[in-house]
């Protein structure tokens, strides 16, 4: 009984100590993911990054580095229109705030299926008017408030607003031609 007994703890103690050396594994390939992770993090959102670097970290399977790709001044005007695309709506979101974003880029966000989406580029104070006017005759009325709301939205496009089938839509276009009148008569 006594040698079965030892055969079981020895067995046992092998046991964990190849436990012990798998977990000591895992955790170091996780660290190592992570510290590879955070680089290109970093990366994405340095300004000297290189541009075959931004296109590298455009296709990253993480949507935070793809983000912070969208979100940066100095990426790439083709690497941003190509965004516009990417399926995740925060990296869209990000890139619809980046003032170095092209007319191009708005034309497609204004465009997109998320309304989450459309409704960050309706309410951007920088927003192309070409965007504005595509997102002026949205099937959504929140959509259509904000840009009756935009300060950016032109006289022509509040006009059309004023005939609005929804009637918040049209009274905020209303009173935005208002302030508009009352602000050249001020000059």
């Amino acid at each position: 009984m006594g040698s079965h007994f030892s055969i079981n703890m020895n067995l046992k103690t092998i046991i964990g100590l190849v436990f012990l050396l798998l977990t000591t594994l895992v955790d170091a390939s996780d660290e190592a993911e992570n510290t590879i992770q955070a680089e290109r993090y970093r990366q994405a959102g340095h300004p000297a990054t290189t541009p075959a670097t931004f296109n590298d970290l455009s296709f990253d399977k993480n949507a935070a580095i793809r983000k912070r790709v969208a979100s940066n001044r100095k990426t790439p005007k083709n690497i941003l229109l190509r965004l516009a695309l990417d399926p995740d709506q925060a990296v869209k979101i990000a890139l619809a705030t980046n003032l170095s974003a092209a007319d191009d880029v708005y034309l497609i966000l204004a465009r997109d299926s998320m309304q989450a989406v459309r409704s960050v580029v309706a309410r951007f104070e920088y927003v192309p008017v070409v965007a504005l006017e595509i997102l002026a005759k949205d099937e959504d009325v929140d959509i259509r408030l904000e840009v009756a709301s935009n300060l950016n939205t032109t006289k022509i496009i509040l006009i059309q607003l004023t005939h609005d089938s929804d009637n918040s839509v049209k009274a905020v276009a209303e009173q935005a031609l208002q302030r508009l009148l009352e602000d050249k008569l001020d000059k």
